[in-house]
Protein backbone atom coordinates (compact mmCIF):
# COMPACT_ATOMS: atom_id res chain seq x y z
CA UNK A 1 0.00 0.00 0.00
CA UNK A 2 1.23 3.20 -0.62
CA UNK A 3 1.31 5.66 2.10
CA UNK A 4 1.94 9.62 2.22
CA UNK A 5 5.27 10.65 3.82
CA UNK A 6 5.98 14.57 4.08
CA UNK A 7 3.11 15.26 1.28
CA UNK A 8 5.08 12.65 -0.74
CA UNK A 9 3.67 9.18 -2.13
CA UNK A 10 5.69 6.56 -0.98
CA UNK A 11 6.11 2.77 0.25
CA UNK A 12 6.75 1.04 2.88
CA UNK A 13 9.64 -0.41 1.37
CA UNK A 14 11.23 3.17 0.80
CA UNK A 15 9.95 5.50 3.87
CA UNK A 16 12.73 6.61 6.13
CA UNK A 17 12.35 8.25 9.80
CA UNK A 18 15.16 8.99 12.33
CA UNK A 19 15.83 7.01 15.53
CA UNK A 20 16.21 10.19 17.08
CA UNK A 21 12.47 11.19 15.97
CA UNK A 22 11.47 12.10 18.96
CA UNK A 23 8.17 10.35 18.32
CA UNK A 24 9.53 7.44 18.02
CA UNK A 25 11.99 8.20 21.19
CA UNK A 26 9.23 9.81 23.52
CA UNK A 27 5.78 9.23 21.85
CA UNK A 28 5.49 12.82 20.85
CA UNK A 29 2.83 12.57 18.38
CA UNK A 30 -0.15 13.30 17.31
CA UNK A 31 -2.74 11.39 14.95
CA UNK A 32 -6.43 11.39 13.67
CA UNK A 33 -8.29 8.83 12.31
CA UNK A 34 -11.43 9.03 9.75
CA UNK A 35 -13.32 7.68 7.09
CA UNK A 36 -14.52 8.68 3.27
CA UNK A 37 -17.69 8.50 2.11
CA UNK A 38 -18.20 8.54 -1.73
CA UNK A 39 -14.47 9.59 -1.66
CA UNK A 40 -14.62 12.38 0.70
CA UNK A 41 -13.23 12.25 4.34
CA UNK A 42 -16.41 12.85 6.63
CA UNK A 43 -16.18 15.82 9.75
CA UNK A 44 -12.76 16.56 8.79
CA UNK A 45 -12.79 20.16 9.68
CA UNK A 46 -13.37 18.73 13.22
CA UNK A 47 -10.34 16.06 13.16
CA UNK A 48 -8.46 19.09 11.81
CA UNK A 49 -9.43 21.48 14.79
CA UNK A 50 -8.33 18.83 17.29
CA UNK A 51 -4.77 18.02 15.68
CA UNK A 52 -4.34 21.53 15.83
CA UNK A 53 -4.90 22.23 19.59
CA UNK A 54 -2.90 19.00 20.52
CA UNK A 55 -0.03 20.31 18.43
CA UNK A 56 -0.18 23.44 19.88
CA UNK A 57 -0.02 22.32 23.29
CA UNK A 58 2.75 19.81 22.45
CA UNK A 59 5.00 22.71 20.71
CA UNK A 60 4.48 20.85 17.21
CA UNK A 61 4.92 23.79 14.85
CA UNK A 62 2.11 21.72 12.57
CA UNK A 63 -1.01 23.46 11.03
CA UNK A 64 -3.49 21.12 9.94
CA UNK A 65 -5.45 22.91 6.76
CA UNK A 66 -9.02 21.13 5.77
CA UNK A 67 -8.73 21.65 2.38
CA UNK A 68 -4.85 20.35 1.74
CA UNK A 69 -5.81 17.26 3.57
CA UNK A 70 -9.01 16.71 1.57
CA UNK A 71 -6.91 17.09 -1.56
CA UNK A 72 -3.78 14.52 -0.22
CA UNK A 73 -6.53 11.83 0.87
CA UNK A 74 -7.98 11.74 -2.32
CA UNK A 75 -4.40 11.33 -4.09
CA UNK A 76 -3.99 8.39 -1.41
CA UNK A 77 -6.99 6.90 -2.12
CA UNK A 78 -6.37 7.14 -6.14
CA UNK A 79 -2.82 5.36 -5.67
CA UNK A 80 -4.39 3.02 -3.67
CA UNK A 81 -7.52 2.17 -5.44
CA UNK A 82 -10.08 2.63 -3.11
CA UNK A 83 -13.22 4.53 -3.41
CA UNK A 84 -13.68 5.05 0.23
CA UNK A 85 -11.01 4.29 3.25
CA UNK A 86 -10.34 4.07 6.28
CA UNK A 87 -7.67 7.33 6.98
CA UNK A 88 -5.12 7.51 9.69
CA UNK A 89 -3.33 11.05 9.37
CA UNK A 90 -0.24 11.54 11.76
CA UNK A 91 2.11 13.94 13.16
CA UNK A 92 5.43 12.85 14.69
CA UNK A 93 7.33 15.36 16.49
CA UNK A 94 10.48 15.35 14.71
CA UNK A 95 14.21 15.14 15.31
CA UNK A 96 15.30 16.27 18.32
CA UNK A 97 18.04 15.13 21.35
CA UNK A 98 18.37 12.55 23.51
CA UNK A 99 17.02 14.41 26.90
CA UNK A 100 13.15 16.19 27.24
CA UNK A 101 13.07 19.45 25.03
CA UNK A 102 13.63 22.95 25.76
CA UNK A 103 12.06 24.74 22.98
CA UNK A 104 9.27 23.71 20.27
CA UNK A 105 9.49 20.96 17.45
CA UNK A 106 10.03 22.93 14.55
CA UNK A 107 9.78 20.09 11.43
CA UNK A 108 7.29 17.99 12.53
CA UNK A 109 6.78 14.94 9.82
CA UNK A 110 3.73 14.29 8.67
CA UNK A 111 2.29 10.98 7.66
CA UNK A 112 -0.79 9.50 6.33
CA UNK A 113 -1.99 6.23 5.85
CA UNK A 114 -5.05 4.16 4.32
CA UNK A 115 -6.57 1.06 4.07
CA UNK A 116 -9.79 -0.23 2.90
CA UNK A 117 -13.14 -0.66 4.90
CA UNK A 118 -15.11 -3.67 5.65
CA UNK A 119 -18.65 -3.39 3.74
CA UNK A 120 -21.18 -2.41 6.18
CA UNK A 121 -24.49 -1.13 6.69
CA UNK A 122 -26.50 0.02 9.95
CA UNK A 123 -29.60 -2.09 9.40
CA UNK A 124 -26.92 -5.35 9.01
CA UNK A 125 -23.99 -4.15 11.68
CA UNK A 126 -22.90 -6.70 14.01
CA UNK A 127 -23.30 -5.65 17.52
CA UNK A 128 -20.71 -5.94 20.19
CA UNK A 129 -20.03 -7.28 24.05
CA UNK A 130 -19.23 -5.04 26.44
CA UNK A 131 -17.03 -6.08 28.45
CA UNK A 132 -15.78 -3.97 31.79
CA UNK A 133 -11.83 -4.33 32.44
CA UNK A 134 -10.05 -4.50 35.56
CA UNK A 135 -6.70 -2.13 34.21
CA UNK A 136 -8.27 1.37 35.33
CA UNK A 137 -7.81 4.52 32.55
CA UNK A 138 -4.64 6.14 32.26
CA UNK A 139 -4.75 9.95 33.31
CA UNK A 140 -4.22 12.48 30.25
CA UNK A 141 -1.16 13.85 29.10
CA UNK A 142 -2.14 17.26 30.23
CA UNK A 143 -4.89 19.04 31.21
CA UNK A 144 -7.04 16.97 28.65
CA UNK A 145 -6.55 13.61 26.98
CA UNK A 146 -4.88 14.01 23.27
CA UNK A 147 -5.25 11.09 20.07
CA UNK A 148 -1.19 10.84 20.94
CA UNK A 149 0.88 7.73 19.92
CA UNK A 150 1.23 7.04 23.86
CA UNK A 151 -1.07 3.31 23.46
CA UNK A 152 0.30 2.13 26.14
CA UNK A 153 -2.77 1.57 28.27
CA UNK A 154 -4.82 0.77 25.51
CA UNK A 155 -3.18 -2.07 24.35
CA UNK A 156 -2.21 -3.49 27.65
CA UNK A 157 -6.10 -3.45 28.05
CA UNK A 158 -6.44 -5.88 24.76
CA UNK A 159 -3.65 -8.50 26.02
CA UNK A 160 -6.48 -8.37 29.05
CA UNK A 161 -9.10 -9.32 27.20
CA UNK A 162 -6.85 -11.62 25.18
CA UNK A 163 -5.28 -13.55 28.24
CA UNK A 164 -9.28 -13.77 29.40
CA UNK A 165 -10.26 -15.19 26.52
CA UNK A 166 -12.96 -12.88 25.41
CA UNK A 167 -14.78 -13.12 22.06
CA UNK A 168 -13.29 -11.64 19.39
CA UNK A 169 -14.75 -8.18 18.42
CA UNK A 170 -15.35 -7.75 22.18
CA UNK A 171 -14.84 -3.92 23.45
CA UNK A 172 -12.98 -3.15 26.65
CA UNK A 173 -14.31 -0.72 28.61
CA UNK A 174 -12.09 1.22 30.94
CA UNK A 175 -13.31 3.03 34.56
CA UNK A 176 -11.06 5.93 35.74
CA UNK A 177 -9.16 6.11 38.50
CA UNK A 178 -11.92 6.92 40.54
CA UNK A 179 -14.05 3.72 39.46
CA UNK A 180 -16.21 5.98 37.07
CA UNK A 181 -17.03 4.68 33.64
CA UNK A 182 -14.72 6.59 30.81
CA UNK A 183 -14.98 4.78 27.78
CA UNK A 184 -13.87 1.55 25.54
CA UNK A 185 -10.53 0.87 24.49
CA UNK A 186 -11.48 2.31 20.97
CA UNK A 187 -14.75 3.94 21.43
CA UNK A 188 -16.68 6.00 23.51
CA UNK A 189 -20.13 5.04 25.16
CA UNK A 190 -23.55 5.84 25.59
CA UNK A 191 -26.95 4.21 27.24
CA UNK A 192 -30.48 5.33 26.99
CA UNK A 193 -32.58 5.04 30.30
CA UNK A 194 -36.17 6.14 30.35
CA UNK A 195 -35.88 8.72 27.12
CA UNK A 196 -32.51 10.18 28.19
CA UNK A 197 -29.02 9.91 26.43
CA UNK A 198 -26.57 9.63 29.09
CA UNK A 199 -22.39 9.56 28.19
CA UNK A 200 -19.69 10.22 30.78
CA UNK A 201 -18.00 13.61 31.16
CA UNK A 202 -14.99 14.28 30.03
CA UNK A 203 -13.51 14.82 33.69
CA UNK A 204 -12.91 11.40 33.71
CA UNK A 205 -10.21 11.88 31.20
CA UNK A 206 -11.78 10.28 28.20
CA UNK A 207 -10.87 11.26 24.89
CA UNK A 208 -13.45 13.82 23.47
CA UNK A 209 -13.70 11.80 20.32
CA UNK A 210 -15.41 13.76 17.22
CA UNK A 211 -17.91 11.04 16.86
CA UNK A 212 -19.42 11.34 20.28
CA UNK A 213 -19.34 15.26 19.72
CA UNK A 214 -21.29 14.74 16.49
CA UNK A 215 -23.66 11.89 18.23
CA UNK A 216 -24.56 14.26 21.06
CA UNK A 217 -25.46 16.98 18.37
CA UNK A 218 -27.33 14.65 16.11
CA UNK A 219 -29.24 13.40 19.68
CA UNK A 220 -30.00 17.27 20.87
CA UNK A 221 -31.67 18.07 16.88
CA UNK A 222 -33.67 14.93 17.56
CA UNK A 223 -35.14 16.47 20.89
CA UNK A 224 -33.73 13.29 23.05
CA UNK A 225 -31.98 15.05 26.14
CA UNK A 226 -28.43 14.81 26.74
CA UNK A 227 -26.45 14.35 30.09
CA UNK A 228 -22.58 14.12 30.94
CA UNK A 229 -21.71 13.01 34.15
CA UNK A 230 -19.59 10.74 36.34
CA UNK A 231 -21.27 7.20 36.51
CA UNK A 232 -20.58 3.97 37.98
CA UNK A 233 -20.73 0.22 36.11
CA UNK A 234 -24.31 -0.19 37.65
CA UNK A 235 -25.94 2.79 35.07
CA UNK A 236 -24.88 0.43 32.57
CA UNK A 237 -26.93 -2.57 34.04
CA UNK A 238 -29.87 -0.20 34.24
CA UNK A 239 -29.93 1.15 30.62
CA UNK A 240 -32.29 0.56 28.27
CA UNK A 241 -30.31 0.09 25.09
CA UNK A 242 -26.64 1.03 25.02
CA UNK A 243 -24.30 1.74 21.76
CA UNK A 244 -20.48 3.16 21.28
CA UNK A 245 -18.74 5.24 18.80
CA UNK A 246 -16.03 6.07 16.86
CA UNK A 247 -15.17 7.68 13.55
CA UNK A 248 -14.44 4.32 11.88
CA UNK A 249 -17.20 2.39 12.95
CA UNK A 250 -19.71 5.20 13.44
CA UNK A 251 -22.72 3.91 15.98
CA UNK A 252 -22.30 0.48 17.16
CA UNK A 253 -25.09 -1.28 19.45
CA UNK A 254 -24.01 -3.07 22.30
CA UNK A 255 -26.28 -6.22 23.29
CA UNK A 256 -24.15 -7.87 25.76
CA UNK A 257 -22.41 -6.64 29.34
CA UNK A 258 -19.69 -8.55 30.70
CA UNK A 259 -18.24 -8.21 34.45
CA UNK A 260 -13.92 -7.89 34.84
CA UNK A 261 -14.55 -11.83 35.45
CA UNK A 262 -16.07 -12.31 31.88
CA UNK A 263 -19.43 -13.25 33.76
CA UNK A 264 -22.26 -12.05 31.00
CA UNK A 265 -24.81 -9.89 33.06
CA UNK A 266 -28.55 -10.61 32.96
CA UNK A 267 -28.69 -7.37 30.73
CA UNK A 268 -28.99 -7.10 27.17
CA UNK A 269 -31.01 -8.82 23.97
CA UNK A 270 -30.24 -9.36 20.50
CA UNK A 271 -30.33 -6.48 18.30
CA UNK A 272 -30.25 -2.81 18.32
CA UNK A 273 -32.99 -1.06 19.94
CA UNK A 274 -35.42 1.55 18.30
CA UNK A 275 -33.47 4.60 19.31
CA UNK A 276 -30.01 3.31 18.85
CA UNK A 277 -31.39 1.97 15.33
CA UNK A 278 -32.65 6.06 14.48
CA UNK A 279 -29.03 7.13 15.23
CA UNK A 280 -27.35 4.96 13.65
CA UNK A 281 -29.56 5.44 10.64
CA UNK A 282 -29.62 9.38 10.62
CA UNK A 283 -25.98 9.08 11.15
CA UNK A 284 -25.23 7.26 8.01
CA UNK A 285 -27.31 9.19 6.41
CA UNK A 286 -25.65 12.80 7.51
CA UNK A 287 -22.01 11.11 6.62
CA UNK A 288 -23.07 10.07 3.11
CA UNK A 289 -24.47 13.62 2.05
CA UNK A 290 -21.41 15.22 4.14
CA UNK A 291 -23.80 17.16 6.24
CA UNK A 292 -22.41 18.38 9.67
CA UNK A 293 -24.14 21.51 9.73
Amino acid sequence: MKFLFDGQLTSQSEAVISAFDHGFLYGMGLFETFRTYGGRPWLLREHAARLKRGCELLGIRYEPDAGRMERGVAELLAANGLSDGYIRWSVSAGEGEIGLPSGDYERPHEIVYAKALAPDEPATRQSKTLRLLKLRRSTPEGAFRLKSFHYMNNIVAKRELQAAGAAPGTEGLFLDGKGYVAEGMVSNVFWLKAGKLYTPSSDTGLLEGVTREYVIRLARAEGLPVEEGLYGWEALLEADEIFITNSVQEIVPVVRLENDRGQRTNWGGEEAGKMTARLMKLYRNAAERNDHE
